[in-house]
């Protein structure tokens, strides 16, 4: 079998700090252990690399324009440099699947990277929401450049939280210091109580955690509302309850739904809303086609639907 590549992601818009950010990298011999490294440029910014103070020099360089973005492209780049580890600095404009569609076999995303220039971050956010959220959904950290001490933690905290709880966050202020954020997120409802009440509010902030940590809702029992979906391919007595959910904007909203199992004899239809008390149970279910969580009800009844039927995370 073909060696498996490291990929490296840097993302971030132009001037948000990628390009120091890698230039000083590359400078580190921790991070050099003699591969064969090919840098990929996806976006030229005022900042130049000085390719001389590499702690390797084995490292290749290629500047690409969103055209030279193929599989079979990238492919024979490797081959030319018998490259054995990839750093990306990609475009901030672009969308990150059009990378992901591109990456040639073998490839594998080690870690990912976002930068953002914490003084244009909320007007970014404000306008261009979904590139925003594409840069930070897969990101193992994100970090904002040029921060103040009179901006608000808080609210960059409160929006990357609420796309994902998966990066680490670094606020770097202009004189060098960094600072991780340590901001705590108290879920909105009481997980330890004997029925855990889930607010029509707080579906998506149940789900995504539910999804994230499922073992500690273990033999756990909720209340909730959701609507049902149902086919004919599922047995009797089980259904999908869920909602639609966004995460970002209108572009990624999705419905998000657990397996249900039951015994009532309510003849239920898909777009059905429902009242549900169930336990929750981590196992397989075809449905998911792996282990997840699996809810058996003790109490499921039609009921109206919510004041706001779309679920968010604001």
């Amino acid at each position: 079998m073909a060696q498996e590549i490291p990929v490296y992601l840097f993302l971030g818009f132009l001037e948000s700090g990628k390009t120091k950010f890698i230039q000083e990298t590359l400078e580190d011999a921790r991070f050099d252990s003699g591969e064969h490294t090919l840098l990929l440029v996806f976006e030229e910014g005022e900042e130049e690399y000085d390719y001389h103070r590499f702690a390797n020099p084995s490292y290749a360089v290629e500047h690409l324009e969103l055209r030279d973005m193929t599989e079979a492209n990238l492919a024979s780049l490797v081959r030319k440099y018998s490259a054995e580890r990839i750093v990306v600095e990609y475009n901030g404009m672009w969308e990150l699947q059009s990378f992901f569609d591109a990456m040639p076999e073998g490839w594998a995303i080690a870690q990912v990277m976002t930068f953002f220039d914490a003084t244009t971050f909320l007007s970014y956010n404000k306008n261009m929401r979904q590139l925003v959220f594409d840069k930070v959904q897969y990101a193992d950290m994100v970090v904002f450049n040029r921060f103040r001490g009179e901006d608000s933690k808080a609210a960059f905290h409160k929006i990357i939280r609420g796309m994902t709880r998966r990066p680490d966050i670094v606020y770097e202020y202009l004189g060098g210091k960094a600072e991780y954020d340590e901001i705590v997120d108290p879920l909105p409802y009481d997980i330890d109580a004997p029925i855990i009440e889930i607010a029509d509010r707080d579906y998506a902030f149940f789900y995504r955690d539910l999804v994230e940590e499922p073992d500690k809702y273990r033999g756990k029992t909720v209340h909730f509302k959701g609507m049902v979906a149902v086919d004919k391919s599922m047995p009797q007595g089980t259904l999908v309850v869920g909602r639609h959910v966004m995460t970002c904007c209108e572009a990624d909203i999705a419905y998000s739904g657990l397996v249900c199992l039951h015994k009532s004899e309510l003849a239920f239809k898909t777009r059905d809303w429902v009242m549900l008390t169930a336990r929750i149970d981590l196992r397989y279910h075809k449905i998911y086609g792996q282990k997840g969580p699996v809810l058996s009800a003790s109490e499921i009844a039609f009921c109206a639907p919510p004041e706001q039927e779309l679920a968010t995370f604001y």
